[in-house]
């Protein structure tokens, strides 16, 4: 695709979206179905990972979409839709952990990493374990083990980065917009956040 048939089409998908949204601020019935069904399993995934647990990610995704309803005429479209639906699941997992924190409950996390700024994600590499034998297949979820106990360890933040972009494969630009904070924040978590991987996991990615 040559650059103004790409610009096009970005143009087109723009107004698709723009329309879609004055549909939900509308408070079209059918449009907020649509959001669910389209947005639902991402934001359900991304909170499992956040909280590690099923029943609690069901209700915040839930809680997430209620809000979103609630707030849509408050979207100001200075981030696309799933950034601005990412920003409110991940503040309510924020507030579900502070609500366990105040009552001495751990909060933990599951998620993958990377080895490096520029590597292929080690979940993408340990889930693929087709064509393995059973020891090798052995091998692969033991080392996925030992990833997410390291990093049920990391800091909220850091986690959050990482899930982010290794996971749900979210620009710096878009990490920054869900989360509030500037670009430069989001590239020192995530360096940070996999320098403390490599240390807590160490030959174990050998």
């Amino acid at each position: 695709m040559d650059q103004a048939a790409a610009a096009t089409s970005g143009d087109a998908r723009a107004n698709i979206e723009a329309q879609f949204i004055e549909r939900l601020k509308a408070g079209e019935a059918t449009a907020f179905d649509r959001l669910v069904e389209e947005r639902s399993g991402e934001v359900y995934a991304l909170l499992y990972r956040l909280t590690e647990d099923a029943e609690e990610a069901r209700d915040l995704t839930q809680e997430t979409f209620l809000r979103a309803f609630q707030h849509i005429n408050r979207f100001r479209g200075d981030a696309d839709l799933k950034t601005w639906i990412y920003r409110i699941a991940i503040n309510q997992a924020r507030n579900r952990w502070r609500w366990w924190r105040r009552r001495r409950r751990d909060a933990t996390v599951s998620l993958d990493s990377v080895d490096d700024q520029h590597a292929e994600p080690l979940g993408a590499r340990l889930r693929d374990c087709k064509g393995l034998d059973p020891e090798q297949e052995t091998l692969a979820r033991e080392r996925e083990q030992a990833i997410m106990t390291a990093l049920r360890s990391l800091s909220r933040s850091y986690r959050e980065t990482v899930i982010l972009r290794d996971i749900e494969g979210l620009s710096y630009e878009e990490i920054a917009a869900a989360l509030e904070i500037s670009i430069g924040t989001v590239k020192s978590r995530l360096a940070r956040g996999r320098d403390e991987l490599r240390r807590k996991l160490g030959s174990s990615l050998a």
